[in-house]
């Protein structure tokens, strides 16, 4: 089986998680990894919003797949537009690693502490938002490229903190770093935050039945619930909002965000309902939040 994936460091370690939960699930499969460099790998000197979206980091791997080149394209299910090309399916979503974001400083400050007109790097309009609703007095900055470059920037003082995905961190093993992880109920993390995509064609049965085996039921009905929020919004990875979904005892709880640019108006709601019934209760919220204020919002972030 043939995976496709982005080059960065963070991406394959993904992928070979993947590879290591495929061979472990059907003895004698062999795995191959695809690396192929994306739209959004190439553009790291600008934001990528003025391009399309996180959905650049996707684009590539799903032609490749669609071309017969890959049987099977591994994302952040984070970066990947609610609309997907005709053909293709996600045929599992594995157990969600933390869906947290993650304030790094060299200080290991909270972010209630951080000193007045501290610069905070970040990618995502969602977190930039949120940062200034909280604090807005902090100064956020525009941060790009891969998890160690990241890092790095921060510990050249270019930063004095910055705002990562928990996921990315822990995949990695660098839970040494220290990170401080800002509760979901107060900082809303990006639909599908945390969990990974596992893309296939439709019409690829062999393919399908051998992937259909890493997928965790419940990340799948909280990752569909986010998405159909986001989708119902009528946006993707290229406008502020949020949403986070939990799980229990077979009722699912989603709360939805819209939020400014500048963090000063903010819509936000919950719903709950049965937990099979995800994409019915995203839609009913993100109507929700449109009619308290959202479309407003979103309207002129446009």
């Amino acid at each position: 089986m043939r995976v496709g994936t982005r080059g960065s460091q963070l991406a394959l370690r993904q992928a070979n998680l993947v590879k290591e939960s495929l061979a472990a699930a059907h003895p004698g499969l062999e795995v191959a990894l695809v690396t192929i460099k994306t739209e959004g790998d190439m553009i790291q000197d600008r934001p990528l919003a003025l391009f399309g979206g996180k959905g650049l980091f996707v684009k590539q791997i799903e032609e490749a797949l669609l071309e017969g080149r890959v049987d099977l394209a591994v994302h952040s299910m984070k970066d990947v537009p609610t609309d997907i090309p005709q053909g293709l399916a996600f045929a599992a979503i594995p157990e969600r690693e933390d869906p947290r974001d993650a304030l790094i400083s060299l200080e290991k400050k909270e972010l209630e502490q951080l000193p007045s007109a501290a610069l905070v790097g970040t990618s995502s309009i969602r977190r930039r938002a949120q940062l200034l609703h909280l604090r807005p007095d902090l100064s956020v900055r525009e941060l790009r490229g891969n998890l160690d470059t990241r890092l790095r920037k921060l510990k050249e003082g270019q930063f004095d903190a910055i705002i990562l995905a928990a996921a990315g961190l822990n995949r990695m093993g660098w839970q040494h770093i220290s990170p401080r992880l800002l509760a979901p109920e107060k900082f809303i993390p990006a639909p599908g935050q945390g969990a990974l995509g596992l893309e296939t064609r439709t019409d690829d049965e062999w393919a399908n039945r051998l992937v259909a085996s890493l997928n965790c039921p419940q990340t799948f009905r909280e990752v569909t619930a986010e998405r159909a929020f986001a989708k119902g919004l009528g946006g993707g990875c290229q406008v502020p909002v949020a949403a986070y979904a939990q799980e229990k005892s077979a009722i699912l709880t989603l709360t939805g965000l819209v939020i400014s640019l500048d963090g000063r108006r903010i819509v936000r709601d919950h719903i709950s309902g049965p937990a099979d019934q995800g994409e019915r209760l995203g839609q009913a919220l993100a109507e929700n939040l449109l009619n308290q204020g959202g479309e407003e919002i979103l309207k002129e972030f446009r």
